[in-house]
């Protein structure tokens, strides 16, 4: 761990490559310096980064905001809040992971116990049925948000034709010294979807597989008054607007990479 590593070494810095090593980032602490977020301690000749004890302490509470949904633009505000200095921070974060913790062993527990009745008898009692859930329900209630990645062979194009032709809205673009687009974001209400650059045999873009291998799909108001949108803004569509049994109308329509988009809106 870093914050230990630097006990027994004091002043001890991490070039870029290090940080993301030990910490499992990769691109993200390049992004940051860029946008004033995470700046280093220093850097040597030919620009390399230097990072600090407390650099690593700052992208800790990065992190962590970003966890809580916090976006980009406002994480900076917020870091500098007297409640989001490092104690009181760490403070919050331990209570709500031992929070946590009690749930899931509380959830084995019960779960242990509904496996020996189930080899007992052919269905648990509704009880504990109803209280299994409501557990569940209970860890569930602590999760925020996700970002879902997904991978283009050219992120400004794709970012463009998603906020034209799909009405997303346009999140930050972030290129490299030499203009290199390493990320883009854009956004669907309060949910970020990252767009990354295809590259190497782990990051294909679809048009480059030739398959279709996952989907993204978005919640909108009025499906039909999208789908409409769309079609007048080029779209390639793959399926029509349906009502589907299990509650939803929809359609499905591909961007030029071959990424697969789903628009849905509740049915009644």
């Amino acid at each position: 761990m870093i914050g230990h590593d630097h006990q027994q070494q004091p002043g001890r810095t991490w070039k870029v490559g290090a940080l993301a090593k030990a910490t499992g980032l990769t691109v993200r602490t390049h992004h940051y310096d860029e946008i004033g977020l995470l700046q280093p301690s220093a850097r040597l000749a030919g620009g390399h980064r230097l990072y600090d004890a407390a650099d690593a302490a700052r992208l800790y509470q990065i992190i962590r905001l970003r966890q809580l949904g916090f976006p980009l633009s406002q994480v900076a505000k917020v870091l500098a809040e007297p409640e989001w200095q490092l104690a009181p921070a760490i403070q919050r974060h331990l209570a709500e992971t031992r929070r946590r913790a009690a749930l899931t062993s509380s959830l084995c527990a019960r779960l242990a116990a509904m496996a020996s009745e189930l080899a007992q008898q052919e269905h648990p009692s509704p009880q504990e049925l109803f209280s299994t859930v409501e557990e569940m329900i209970s860890m569930d209630g602590s999760v925020h948000g996700t970002t879902g990645f997904l991978m283009y062979d050219d992120v400004d194009a794709a970012h463009d034709y998603i906020v034209r032709v799909f009405g997303l809205a346009p999140g930050q673009i972030l290129k490299s010294d030499d203009g290199f687009t390493e990320y883009g974001e854009v956004r669907a209400g309060e949910q970020v979807i990252g767009l990354h650059p295809a590259g190497g045999k782990s990051y294909r873009s679809p048009r480059s597989v030739d398959a279709v291998t996952g989907t993204t799909v978005i919640s909108v108001d009025d499906v039909d008054a999208h789908y409409a949108r769309t079609v007048a803004a080029g779209a390639n569509i793959v399926c029509e607007p349906l009502d589907r049994p299990y509650g939803i109308r929809e359609y499905g329509a591909s961007d030029p990479e071959g990424q697969i988009w789903w628009f849905a809106s509740p049915l009644g």
